[in-house]
């Protein structure tokens, strides 16, 4: 038995933010230089009313909309974020009720993030060629705007919100996912972290405290930290083994490999990551320039973005590269 992807959509927010909207807010920010460099122009936002599993749920009811199986052959949902609803309940429990699916399955929330896709095809692969599930569903949302201050231009100008849905079932031509190379490095964690909130350090006056960097970033232990030049070596690192690995692994060479789909940090990122891997820019697929890094949906909202244009042929063959918060990253390679 064999599992694949049967169909991916997703959601974006209505609200954008351009760089000439940051520009006019924030006079000292250089936008037109950091759009030249990063390959950004806009960002799509949640409004205050909307959570990201909001947009999960938008992104799955398109996605059901198209009835590639019926609902009720749906046995498990599987949610990932960093951007939950409540520390409890879960999510994925929410989203199955709202999204009107039976009682009879299994529901989870998993939190990951750059690498939350990869990892999730990796679960879902696992339910249905051990018969354990036919299909799943799983949806990738994430609001990390919520988390970011406005004063913070280390991360403001990046990151945007929305949502991807993608069934996976079982198949024997379409779609078929896997082999797959996993890795974790948890020494990494303070480089990309919301340090309060939870039970490690519970929010109160002395973490709202807010503060200037040296370089200029304002922001206090409520919001979003993110250390750029780590993130980048750490990248720089991990991500071009985990391809060679990933293509040793399965016997293919670089050239039998028809589209890379890495994680959509920016385009600074990629262009130096495709230079390490050695992989033609024209064979990477980048569809983050109108609504920022996305996250966990980054690379299913690229892979539905660029399939909207039928530049994916069928059986094609995809890498997809997750890398991120954690440190965590994933490689599998899907065939279309």
């Amino acid at each position: 038995m064999r599992s694949g992807i049967l169909g991916i959509d997703y959601y974006l927010p209505e609200q954008i933010e351009t760089n000439a909207d940051l520009a006019r807010e924030n006079p000292s920010w250089l936008m037109d230089r950091f759009e030249a460099k990063c390959g950004i122009s806009a960002r799509c936002v949640a409004a205050k009313d909307e959570t990201a599993s909001d947009f999960g749920f938008q992104a799955a009811r398109k996605l059901l909309d198209r009835r590639l199986v019926e609902p009720e052959e749906i046995d498990f949902l599987l949610y990932c974020t960093q951007s939950p609803d409540y520390f409890l309940p879960t999510s994925a429990c929410i989203l199955q009720h709202r999204l009107g699916l039976k009682n009879e399955m299994g529901a989870l929330d998993f939190n990951l993030g750059c690498s939350g896709y990869v990892y999730g095809l990796y679960l879902a692969k696992q339910f249905i060629e051990t018969g354990a599930a036919r299909n799943v569903l799983l949806i990738t949302a994430d609001t990390y705007t919520k988390y970011i201050h406005p004063r913070d231009r280390s991360v403001r100008p990046i990151f945007g919100d929305g949502a991807a849905a993608t069934l996976v079932g079982r198949t024997e031509e379409r779609g078929v996912i896997g082999p797959f190379v996993l890795g974790t490095d948890g020494a990494g964690a303070e480089k990309l972290i919301v340090p309060s909130g939870a039970m490690r350090l519970p929010r109160s006056a002395e973490t709202a405290r807010e503060a200037m960097d040296i370089t200029g970033c304002v922001r206090s232990k409520d919001h979003l930290f993110m250390d750029g030049l780590a993130l980048m070596n750490f990248a720089m690192d991990r991500v071009p083994k985990a391809v060679d690995t990933l293509l040793e692994k399965t016997g293919l060479t670089f050239e039998e490999i028809d589209w890379f789909i890495f994680h959509q940090a920016n385009r600074f990122m990629m262009k130096h990551l495709a230079n390490a891997s050695k992989i033609p820019w024209e064979r990477m697929v980048y569809a983050m320039e109108d609504i920022g890094n996305t996250v966990s949906a980054s690379i299913p909202i690229a892979m539905a973005r660029y399939d909207e244009q039928h530049k994916f042929l069928p059986s094609q063959k995809l890498v997809l590269v997750g890398f991120g918060v954690g440190y965590s990253w994933g490689a599998c390679v899907v065939q279309w």
